[in-house]
């Protein structure tokens, strides 16, 4: 009897082992053909520069100041909509994820930040320019990325692969359509800076509000020609910034638009009808920018849901697989630069003789 007991208890260490060990490598996508956080970042080439975001790899620091105006109080305890001066630092960058690519070369641009309260708590975010997302979950962004692949035979997209994507994935036209046809715009200065996802807002009472934000400038947005932008300079809207930064500061407003009940907060790529209400819950001074081989911003993780006290994440899909994929791209940058592996990203090239020590 004592031995039966003996080897079903071994068997039951053994089964909860073997379950286990399966439920992480399934998790980690190692089997089963599951989409995961490491899925997103499958692509990025073997030669990726060591250091660099593995999205929006070109980008600059920035500092600032996010003054509230007070106007967000009622809706949310989190103290950095009654703080008059928050600290802020962040991160202008472009869409696309090579590190050296022209300025021309993508109309996306971004902002991300980091503002941290007199309490201690941190508000990261990571807006776009783009006013939706193309898709109405995670895995539709994948999708998109390999209906619109250019084939090896005529070197555009195969039509029949990307009506089938547009079957299953109806509301990316629309998305489609701003890209042939939105502006690019001439500036980081002038642009909007939109969060795609829906989060929700907790008063002192516990009542639940669900916003979206954007950062809107008070610079006057311009777009570039079609000649501008093929003839603009390699480094043109970094350059503008930093000639418009040496002439003062530049400003965005917080502006938090209200849903109301029927409205979708989990689906980014669905606009909210434009009669909403919206409130300035601040505005944000960006002072000046630094290259950031300098650190500050090139070791933060704009992780878009870690939100303070009085914020919460809804139950957006996109929303909760973008802190995964941020997380294993900050942990890989962290680890080559850790060992000494990142070159220009943190302003020290490997030298060759490092090999033979």
């Amino acid at each position: 009897m004592k031995r039966k007991r003996v080897l079903f208890i071994v068997i039951g260490i053994a089964l909860i082992s073997g379950t286990l060990v399966l439920a992480f490598a399934y998790t980690a996508g190692l089997f089963g053909g599951r989409i995961t956080s490491e899925t997103f970042l499958q692509d990025t080439p073997k030669t990726y520069p060591a250091g660099y975001r593995r999205a929006h790899g070109k980008g600059i620091c920035f500092e600032g100041t996010f003054r509230a105006s007070g106007q967000a109080v009622p809706y949310s305890i989190a103290r950095v909509f009654a703080q008059q001066n928050v600290p802020v630092i962040g991160r202008f960058s472009l869409g696309s994820p090579d590190p050296y690519a022209p300025d021309n070369s993508t109309r996306t641009v971004s902002m991300a930040a980091m503002l941290t309260a007199d309490d201690g708590e941190q508000w990261r975010m990571k807006l776009n320019n783009e006013p939706f997302f193309a898709t109405r979950d995670a895995e539709g962004f994948l999708k998109q990325m390999e209906a619109y692949k250019p084939t090896s035979a005529t070197g555009i997209p195969d039509p029949a692969r990307v009506a089938a994507f547009l079957k299953e994935y109806p509301e990316a036209q629309k998305y489609v359509e701003w890209d042939a046809t939105a502006p690019w715009t001439r500036s980081f200065a002038g642009a909007q800076y939109n969060v795609i996802n829906s989060f929700i807002l907790i008063d002192a009472k516990g009542k639940k509000q669900a916003v979206r934000w954007s950062m809107v400038p008070h610079a006057p947005f311009t777009s570039w020609s079609v000649s501008q932008c093929e003839e603009a300079s390699h480094d043109f809207l970094f350059e503008d910034l930093k000639k418009r930064l040496e002439k003062g500061s530049l400003y965005w407003d917080l502006v938090l638009t209200l849903a109301e009940p029927g409205d979708p907060v989990n689906d980014p790529s669905q606009v909210w009808p434009e009669n909403r209400r919206q409130i300035v819950a601040g505005t944000l001074e960006v002072s000046h920018v630094f290259d950031q081989t300098k650190g500050g911003c090139r070791d933060v993780n704009f992780d878009p849901t870690r939100v303070p006290k009085g914020i919460t994440l809804s139950d957006d899909p996109v929303l909760a697989a973008r802190a995964g994929i941020y997380s294993h791209s900050h942990s890989d940058r962290v680890r080559e630069i850790g060992y000494g592996k990142a070159t220009d990203a943190v302003g020290k090239p490997q030298k060759e003789t490092l090999r033979n020590k």
